[in-house]
């Protein structure tokens, strides 16, 4: 897959889903990851757009496209 150029995207390539609180990488995006079922408002972005902001964050990895989940 690719990273999305519309909201809430934004060209970023780690997104966040508040619901799992998992982070997921767009450039190595696995169809079990399923990122385009995520609600709109359950994604967040961060800044500056890098793996290491989002684990600052709390986020675990996603299984699938980053891996190491601690679930």
């Amino acid at each position: 897959m690719a990273r999305r150029y519309y909201h809430p995207f934004n060209g970023n390539r780690y997104i966040g889903n508040t619901n799992t609180n998992e982070v997921h990488d767009l450039e190595n995006e696995k169809t079990s990851c399923r990122i385009n079922e995520i609600k709109h408002d359950h994604i967040v972005n961060f800044n500056p757009d890098t793996h290491a902001q989002a684990k600052r964050e709390g986020f675990d990895n996603c299984a699938y496209c980053i891996g190491n989940s601690k679930y």
